[in-house]
């Protein structure tokens, strides 16, 4: 396996303030090699028993977002611990906020108290609804982002009942890679200038942001016909914007297999061609043979009930072989739960396995070749690495150490469970 030195972030420190889902954005980083020392109030994030499932006593969520750090717990509300927090940003790189805006900064510890300590820190706030606007102070968690965003429509049960359908969270995962790659540029600015840097993100801009293009449409929408249409292959005629516009596709559209579903994309000409070609009905193109680009032949029932009956005739695995030998876009339709046994997401994605993890859990998804995927740690039990960080990174003695246990900036509860543990019985 690849070892940490040889990891594009190595040698780079990371101090992680984060409570939930949000501290996936310091998680990306230790994927990538970083050094992160996850620094908790005494007791620990509540992300460990949050939500489901459960698994050897924490949560999923916890395992996903706190692998490969070290956790230290550190009591931000005596002068001693503020000042031990000072001292390990002086030997770090990056300071991270995943909570709601200022929290920091009400301990003593926001950007502008610690960029005296570290002109060089790449400090980034994760919040909420980020640190303007008049959202900003408002508790909330990563279905209200996707909502706000207009991500998850309402619907009803039959009892007249409103509930929440199921979706992919959005927000709550897009706004740490948006983070995570704009510390990673700040970094290299800050290596090539020495000037830091102090950036923020709403969970609810990174849902916004990854469904820009409908936003973005209804904004071009609002300007007069002669300046924007629709496509040339729909007669110029405004489609719905994004996904919406696609319900009366035909060229492309769902449809059923002999054993599921598939996706027909022949939105380019020479796919539909290519298509006709290889179930034999080229006279299916002679007929429809449609606009080079962009044409889904919106309506056309006929052409849509015999397609129907074509895509029955085959397994979506046969489609996909289809696919392949006759360079046709054809999709597999997977649940979350079909995906796992899907042999393309099975050769993309060696999980990081339960036996060594305690969960099964994706690997970062960029490979770099001709390397091995790293393996990050596990996440760690809360305060799991108080001695090991106080003493190699802040070069404090075991008498400083137990010094500060006795006073209650660092708790030691944690390190002893692990010690008795460990310890060879009698």
């Amino acid at each position: 396996m690849t070892s940490d030195m040889e990891m594009p972030l190595a040698g780079v420190r990371v101090i992680d303030c984060s409570l939930l889902a949000a501290g996936a954005t310091a998680a990306h980083l230790a994927d990538l090699g970083a050094e992160v020392i996850k620094v908790e109030a005494p007791g620990g994030d509540y992300v460990r028993q949050l939500t489901w499932p459960i698994i050897e006593g924490s949560s999923l969520m916890h395992h996903e977002v706190s692998r490969g750090k070290k956790s230290l717990e550190l009591d931000l509300r005596s002068a001693k611990g503020v000042q031990i927090f000072k001292d390990l940003v002086a030997k770090s790189d990056v300071v991270i906020e995943a909570m709601r805006p200022g929290a920091l900064s009400r301990r003593g510890v926001g950007y502008e108290d610690l960029k005296t300590v570290n002109p060089a820190l790449v400090y980034c706030c994760i919040s909420g609804y980020g640190m303007t606007g008049p959202y900003k102070d408002m508790p909330a968690h990563g279905i209200a982002f996707d909502s706000w965003a207009g991500l998850v429509i309402p619907v009803y049960d039959d009892d007249g009942f409103c509930y929440i359908p199921e979706h992919p969270s959005v927000g709550m995962h897009a706004a740490p890679v948006y983070a995570g790659m704009a510390i990673c540029a700040a970094l290299l600015r800050s290596g090539r200038t020495g000037q830091g840097a102090f950036l923020e993100i709403g969970q609810s801009d990174g849902a916004a942001y990854m469904d820009r293009l409908r936003s973005e449409t209804w904004k071009a929408y609002q300007r007069p016909g002669s300046e924007v249409t629709g496509n040339k292959s729909d007669d110029f005629e405004r489609r719905a914007p994004g996904t919406a516009g696609m319900r009366e596709g035909v060229r492309y559209q769902y449809y059923e297999s002999s054993d599921g579903h598939i996706l027909f994309m022949a939105s380019e000409q020479e796919f539909w061609k290519n298509f006709c070609t290889g179930v034999e009905r080229l006279d299916l193109f002679e007929t429809w043979p449609g606009n080079q680009y962009g044409d889904h032949a919106r309506g056309n029932r006929e052409l849509q009930h015999i397609l129907r009956d074509i895509f029955r005739s085959r397994s979506t695995g046969q489609w996909m072989s289809f696919a392949s030998e006759y360079n046709t876009a054809l999709a597999r339709v997977n649940t979350p739960k079909s995906l796992l046994d899907d042999p393309h997401f099975k050769d993309r994605f060696p999980w990081l396995k339960a036996d060594t993890h305690v969960a099964d859990m994706l690997p970062f998804p960029v490979h770099f070749q001709g390397e091995d995927v790293h393996v990050p740690a596990n996440a760690p039990a809360s305060g799991e690495h108080n001695e090991q960080i106080l003493s190699d990174v802040m070069g404090y003695t075991a008498e400083q150490i137990e010094a500060l246990c006795d006073q209650g900036v660092v708790s030691d509860r944690t390190n002893r469970a692990i010690k008795s543990a460990e310890e060879p019985e009698n």
